[in-house]
């Protein structure tokens, strides 16, 4: 009897690997993290094999921690950073450079070009995307520019491009499968949302052969098999980490929305099956396609939210580990009048200005790392925000509640503190794997281990509600003087 559903979750800084079985608990999970680099201010990159060989040691510790063996995992699902990436040689497997990270700004200048150029209404009337270094296709332009050989190669069909999902199926299959889902090819500035096709004239803009780019599925469906954790496994769902976490949230109803606390903060709302048309500087994305339906999103995405508090522990020093950050935070009873605006790697939606650096503003004598820890934490819920008030704009729809999920919603002052600005409650699931999920749950409902969404949507379970505490006229000062802050900030 097949017991178990495996869940690859490769992240930015980490490659994961949680076991679920059939109640969607997780039962046996495995994390490495691996090295990032930074060749240059604004790059950042990964080796592909550290994030192959990571994910394959973590996916065999976690299928041995079940003291079980690979005949009871009935399917493998896979979510994943979306953007980032990878491009190889057909014949080695090898990679012909490191993988391009979706915070990389390198290519900035060339999509300002774009911009100039006139493309901007073309590209997102095709794609739902803005204009920006931070998908897929300006960092294939940027290989096959700037390798050796790379884009004769390319041309003479050698090449294979592939966000981290196609990568690791390839590797899983040794070779023989090149594919991806619609969500991940909605991410790369590529893809027509409303054909559901490759986009020619994309293609021709950014200089990208079609023999390069993997097979687009649908999320939910077997795509072939592995056998390297023994046995012959099928793999059978791929999303794109923000679309895995919404739909591991279930929510599969139009106006539903999530937010993802991880190494970025991402907030998405199911809008159906018809995309919406953002006016206010969000993004239009393909949310899953099962079956023959495919349902759509909004989105907003944030570039820096955890990761402010990785710089406030390696670039200032402040706390020795990501988790003390709490503790120091709630020392304080705010921020002293302190905003930080951890623009860090540019501002991502509803601004979209790629230059803009990080502020902190309100300093004093009387500043202390407590004010500038909370001040950080608040930032984050501060950007969030922000999308949903043009989410509220796009859709039409007054936000009810914000699920939540990732790993700084474990940090109670942050949800309270999110749900005194959003004014609405905010929920943390039980299994605060969502994103893992997501995927598991797509791959179980390809091989019938989950009869249906009906299902999986009984398994989903409140760990804490935090509702709304803050007088209306301390947000309101808070409010004013964030949006001060971001003024200061942005560079246009």
């Amino acid at each position: 009897m097949k017991r178990y559903i495996l869940a690859i979750d490769q992240g930015t800084s980490s490659s994961r690997a949680i076991v679920f079985d059939h109640n969607g608990n997780p039962v046996s999970v495995c994390q490495k993290e691996f090295t990032q680099h930074f060749p240059k201010p604004g790059w950042v990159e990964h080796n592909p094999m550290d994030i192959w060989s990571s994910e394959l040691s973590v996916l065999k510790e976690a299928v041995a921690g079940l003291g079980s063996t690979s005949a009871e995992i009935a399917a493998i699902g896979i979510t994943n950073q979306r953007e980032t990436t990878v491009v190889w040689d057909t014949a080695t497997g090898n990679p012909v450079y490191n993988a391009i990270v979706w915070q990389d700004r390198r290519t900035s200048e060339y999509c300002d070009g774009l911009k100039a150029a006139g493309y901007t209404d073309s590209i997102r009337e095709k794609t739902g995307l803005i204009i920006d270094a931070y998908f897929s296709a300006s960092k294939i332009r940027w290989i096959l520019e700037n390798v050796p050989g790379a884009k004769r190669k390319a041309r003479n069909g050698e090449l294979r491009f592939g966000t981290v999902d196609s990568w690791l199926i390839w590797n899983l299959t040794c070779g023989k499968v090149h594919v991806t889902d619609v969500t991940n090819a909605s991410r790369t500035m590529l893809f027509n949302i409303k054909s559901l096709e490759w986009d020619k004239e994309l293609l021709d803009l950014f200089g990208i052969p079609e023999s390069m780019l993997p097979e687009v599925r649908s999320s939910s469906e077997i795509y072939g098999t592995t056998s390297l954790l023994g046995g012959e496994i099928p793999i059978a769902g791929i999303a794109g980490d923000q679309q895995s976490a919404l739909f591991g949230q279930m929510c599969t109803e139009s106006g539903m929305v999530k937010n993802t606390y991880g190494t970025g903060c991402f907030l998405l709302m199911n809008t159906g099956t018809k995309p919406v048309v953002s006016k206010n500087n969000l993004l239009t994305t393909i949310a899953w396609k099962i079956g023959d339906t495919v349902n759509y999103a909004l989105e907003g995405s944030i570039f820096v939210a955890g990761s402010v508090v990785q710089w406030l522990r390696d670039g200032l020093g402040i706390i020795r580990s990501s988790s003390e950050i709490e503790a120091l935070a709630s020392s304080v009873e705010d921020s002293a009048g302190v905003c930080f605006v951890p623009a860090l790697t540019g501002l991502g939606a509803p601004y979209w200005d790629q230059y803009a650096k990080g502020t902190i503003v309100g300093l004093t004598r009387g500043t202390t790392a407590a004010h500038i820890a909370r001040a950080a934490l608040e930032g984050i819920a501060f950007q969030t925000m922000d999308i949903v008030e043009a989410m509220r704009k796009d859709a039409g729809i007054d936000l009810k509640e914000l699920k939540v999920d990732g790993g700084a919603s474990r940090n109670n002052l942050l949800m309270q503190f999110q749900s005194d600005v959003l004014g609405v409650d905010v929920i943390r699931p039980r299994v605060t794997e969502t994103t893992a999920l997501g995927a598991a749950y797509l791959a179980g409902l390809a091989v019938g281990f989950w009869s249906g969404l009906e299902e999986e949507r009984k398994q989903w379970q409140t760990d804490r509600v935090f509702t709304p505490k803050a007088s209306a006229e301390k947000v309101s000062d808070a409010k004013e003087a964030w949006h001060d802050a971001v003024r200061r900030t942005l560079t246009k």
